[in-house]
C-alpha cells in the first residue's frame, strides 16, 4: 500500500476560491490602466497642437468601467461640446476634411456660413484662424464655413487598440503575484 500526504491543499483551495473574484476585479483595473493610457495620448495630441488653449479639453475627459452581467463594459468621452466639433469638423471645412468616423455613424454638416461676434472671443480670429473680420450695423464679427477636423480621440483609441491586451493582461498577472502569491 502506497500512502500519499498532500502539505498545502487547503492554502491551494482557498487561492482557488479567490481566483474568479481576482480575476474580475484585476480585468476591470486592466481596462481603467488601458482607458487612461488613451488618454494620455489624447492630452498629448490636444497639446502637441492647440496654440490657445485653457485646457478645458484636456480636463473634460470621463470614463466609467463596470459589469453588466457577464460583460465588462468601458466607456471614455470628453464632456465638452467643443470636443465633438475638433473631432469631426464643423461646417463645409469639417465635411470635406479628412476624418475617421466611428462605424454606422452620418454626420450632417452646415452649409452655410456664420458669424462669430468679435466681442465674445479672446483672441483675434482672423489671426489665428483666417476668419474675415466684418462689420455689420457697427459690430464686428468673424465669418466662417467651419473648421477642418483635428482628431484626438479616435487616434489615441486606434493606438491602443494595439496596446489594450497587453495593459490588461499585466495588470491582471501583477494582481494574481499580489493577491494569490506566495
Amino acid at each position: 500500500m502506497l500512502e500519499v500526504e498532500i502539505h498545502g491543499l487547503d492554502k491551494l483551495k482557498t487561492k482557488l476560491n479567490k481566483l474568479p473574484d481576482v480575476l474580475a476585479k484585476a480585468t476591470m483595473n486592466g481596462q481603467e490602466d488601458a482607458i487612461e493610457q488613451a488618454e494620455a495620448y489624447a492630452v498629448d495630441e490636444l497639446q502637441s497642437s492647440i496654440k490657445y488653449s485653457q485646457g478645458e479639453l484636456a480636463r473634460s475627459f470621463k470614463h466609467e468601467v463596470r459589469q453588466d452581467g457577464d460583460d465588462l463594459v468601458a466607456r471614455w468621452w470628453n464632456s465638452s461640446m467643443v470636443a465633438i466639433f475638433r473631432e469631426f469638423g464643423t461646417g463645409r471645412v469639417g465635411e470635406n476634411s479628412p476624418k475617421k468616423l466611428p462605424p454606422n455613424i452620418a454626420i450632417t454638416y452646415r452649409q452655410t456660413p456664420w458669424y462669430i461676434p468679435a466681442e465674445e472671443v479672446d483672441i483675434d480670429l482672423n489671426k489665428i484662424y483666417g476668419m474675415p473680420k466684418i462689420k455689420i450695423k457697427g459690430k464686428y464679427f468673424y465669418r466662417t464655413t467651419g473648421q477642418p477636423a483635428r482628431q484626438f480621440m479616435t487616434p489615441a483609441m486606434d493606438h491602443l487598440a494595439k496596446e489594450a491586451p497587453d495593459i490588461i493582461k499585466m495588470r491582471v498577472e501583477q494582481e494574481f503575484r499580489d493577491k494569490l502569491g506566495d
